[in-house]
This record gives C-alpha cells, sequence and structure tokens, in this order.
C-alpha cells in the first residue's frame, strides 16, 4: 500500500459534475450544489457523506415518499483505504446504501492545489454510463 500524506485531513465537496463516456455533460446525480464531507485518516480510514442539493426538511408527520426521498438524497459510508498508482480504493464495511457494503469503490485521483479531483470508472447510472468527478478542498483543521 503506497502512503500520501497529502491526502490525510478532512476534504469539504466543491463540485460533483458528471460526463457521459465519451464525454459528454451529464446531470450530476448529487443534484446542483451538493454538500458533502470527505475524511482520510493516518491509519487508513475513510469516511464519505454526501447532501444532495435541493434536500428538502422533513416535517412532523413525513410521509413514506418524503422519507425515501430523503433517504435517495444522502448518501454516507466508511470503511478502509488504499492507494495503488493514480487510483484510490475505498473499501467500504458501512454504508447508508447496503449494497456497498464490502465492496471496494475505485477512483482516480488528482491533486491540484489544495484540492483533490476523485472520478469514478465508466459507470451504468439510470441507464446511462457516466463518470462522476467530484472537487474536493481540504479545510483547515481549525475550521
Amino acid at each position: 500500500m503506497e502512503r500520501n500524506d497529502k491526502l490525510i485531513g478532512t476534504w469539504k465537496l466543491v463540485s460533483a459534475s458528471s460526463t457521459t463516456s465519451k464525454g459528454e455533460p451529464s446531470d450530476s446525480p448529487y443534484g446542483t450544489s451538493p454538500a458533502g464531507l470527505l475524511t482520510y485518516t493516518e491509519d487508513g480510514r475513510v469516511s464519505v457523506v454526501i447532501s444532495h442539493g435541493g434536500r428538502r426538511p422533513l416535517p412532523p408527520l413525513a410521509t413514506m415518499e418524503q422519507h425515501a426521498d430523503a433517504f435517495n438524497t444522502f448518501l454516507a459510508y466508511a470503511g478502509k483505504y488504499t492507494i495503488s498508482g493514480g487510483e484510490i480504493i475505498h473499501s467500504v464495511e458501512i454504508s447508508s446504501i447496503q449494497n456497498y457494503v464490502g465492496k471496494d469503490l475505485v477512483r482516480t485521483v488528482k491533486f491540484q492545489g489544495d484540492q483533490i479531483i476523485l472520478a469514478t470508472p465508466p459507470t451504468p447510472i439510470k441507464g446511462k454510463t457516466r463518470i462522476i468527478e467530484l472537487i474536493w478542498e481540504r479545510l483547515d483543521a481549525g475550521v
């Protein structure tokens, strides 16, 4: 396992974009203006939370549909990570999406100043093959 000390810390989601496998822009699966935090620790742990843009608060007597929408617009997972070449592998141990548990989520990783760019491999999403690119910016320790 490679180690990259530039990765250690907490990152705030700056943007999420999606392109088709042909490079054409596509709707982001996280909506407009999503929020998120990503943390990498020295001992090889990762945690991720992403809240889709445009989420609404649940009313006191929320319907099943409103609960389903709240679930469908929030992603959280944690586990271990490893780095190999230009890729980072998140080995999921717990997730808001149970299907991710026990799976490896592979991302390309690029460093650009105080930002990291993580991109999925081409992935089928809602009938289209897409590449999702997330740009994260390092948070200061005091933030």
